[in-house]
C-alpha cells in the first residue's frame, strides 16, 4: 500500500511539469504555424529556378586554315580582342585582283573622257577651219582641192568624236557603265572585307568556354569555334501560375544558391514573361482534345541581381540551382 501511495504522490508530483512541457510544445508549434503562414503570405518561393545569360558562339566569316589561336580553355576576353587568324594568303591575292580590276576600269573611263574631249576640240578646230574655206572659195581666193581637203578633215574629226563618244559610253559615260563602275567597287569592298575577317575578335566580354578551335585546322563560315560566357547573369525562375497573383515587376527577392548555401544574395524582379514555358516551346500543347489532364503551368519570372558580387568570392555561372524567395506584400 505505502508504494503504491508514493507512486501516485510521484505522478501527482510530475503532473505540473508535463502540463508545462505540454504547453511549450504547443506554443512552438503555435509560433511555428503562424511564422509558416506569414512566410506564405509575404512570400512566393520555388525551386525550379536557375541562373540564365546569353552566351555567344563565335564562328568565322570567311573559310580558311587556322593559323593562330590566341585563347585558352576559362580564359577571360575583353570586346575586341584578338582571338584567332586564318590565312590570309588566298584573300590577299583576290583584294589584289579586284583592286587592279578597278583601277584598270577607272583609268579606262579617264582615258576615254580625254579623249572626247581632245575630239571635241578636233571637231571645233575642223569646224571653223571648213567654215573659213567655205568663205574663201566663194571669194576665188583658194581652190576646190583646198575646200575638199578642209571638209575630208572635218568628216573625219566627227567619225573620230562619234568613235571616242561611243568608246565614253561603254567606258562609264552611261547609267549601265556607271552600274559597272559600281558593282567592280563592291567587289573589291568585298574582297577587302573578307581580307579583314581573316582575324577574328571576341564580339564582347566575357570567359572562353566550350573552345573546340586549333592551329591548323580547316573551318568553313559559321563553324562554332568558342563560346564566351558575359559576366551579367540573371535568374529564370518557374514559377507555378497561383504563385502570381501578386508578383510584380520590381519586389524583392532573397536568393540562395545551391552553391553557397550560407550566402543570401539581394534582388528583385525584373519582369514576368507573357506567356507559360509550355506555350513557348518549340511544340506548344494542343488542348482541344478529348484526353484533356489540367495541368498547373509554370510561368518564367525574370530576377536581376541588386548587389555587387566579387567574382573573385563568388562564381555564379549559368545552369546553377537557384531557390529564390520574393516578397509579394
Amino acid at each position: 500500500m505505502e508504494n503504491i501511495e508514493q507512486t501516485e504522490e510521484i505522478k501527482q508530483e510530475h503532473k505540473p511539469f508535463k502540463r508545462f512541457i505540454a504547453l511549450g510544445v504547443g506554443a512552438v508549434i503555435a509560433i511555428a504555424a503562424v511564422f509558416f503562414i506569414h512566410d506564405a503570405l509575404m512570400y512566393q518561393s520555388t525551386d525550379d529556378a536557375y541562373v540564365e545569360t546569353t552566351t555567344v558562339q563565335v564562328a568565322p566569316r570567311v573559310a580558311g586554315q587556322i593559323t593562330d589561336v590566341l585563347i585558352t580553355d576559362n580564359q577571360k576576353v575583353n570586346e575586341g580582342d584578338l582571338v584567332a587568324k586564318i590565312d590570309p594568303a588566298d584573300y590577299e591575292i583576290a583584294l589584289a585582283q579586284a583592286e587592279a580590276r578597278y583601277e584598270k576600269t577607272l583609268l579606262n573611263q579617264k582615258n576615254a573622257q580625254a579623249n572626247f574631249k581632245a575630239m571635241q576640240s578636233n571637231i571645233d578646230t575642223a569646224k571653223k577651219d571648213l567654215d573659213r574655206y567655205k568663205n574663201l572659195y566663194a571669194e576665188g581666193a583658194v581652190s576646190k582641192q583646198t575646200l575638199d581637203n578642209a571638209q575630208a578633215k572635218y568628216d573625219a574629226a566627227q567619225a573620230n568624236l562619234t568613235q571616242a563618244e561611243e568608246s565614253l559610253l561603254s567606258q562609264g559615260g552611261n547609267k549601265v557603265a556607271d552600274a559597272d563602275l559600281k558593282e567592280i567597287k563592291a567587289l573589291k569592298d568585298k574582297a577587302k572585307l573578307n581580307l579583314e575577317y581573316t582575324n577574328i575578335y571576341a564580339p564582347q566580354t566575357g570567359t572562353v568556354s566550350s573552345r573546340r578551335v586549333e592551329k591548323g585546322m580547316y573551318v568553313n563560315v559559321g563553324t562554332p569555334l568558342f563560346v564566351i560566357v558575359p559576366e551579367d547573369v540573371w535568374i529564370v525562375a518557374n514559377f507555378k501560375e497561383n504563385q502570381l497573383r501578386n508578383m510584380k515587376a520590381g519586389q524583392e527577392v532573397d536568393i540562395k544558391i545551391d552553391t553557397y548555401p550560407n550566402k543570401t544574395f539581394k534582388g528583385k524582379v525584373d519582369s514576368i514573361q507573357r506567356a507559360s514555358g509550355a506555350k513557348s516551346s518549340l511544340f506548344p500543347p494542343e488542348n482541344a482534345v478529348g484526353s484533356f489532364v489540367k495541368i498547373v503551368q509554370r510561368i518564367p519570372v525574370k530576377i536581376i541581381f541588386t548587389e555587387e558580387i566579387d567574382p573573385n568570392e563568388f562564381n555564379i555561372v549559368p545552369g546553377m540551382s537557384v531557390v529564390p524567395k520574393v516578397r509579394v506584400k
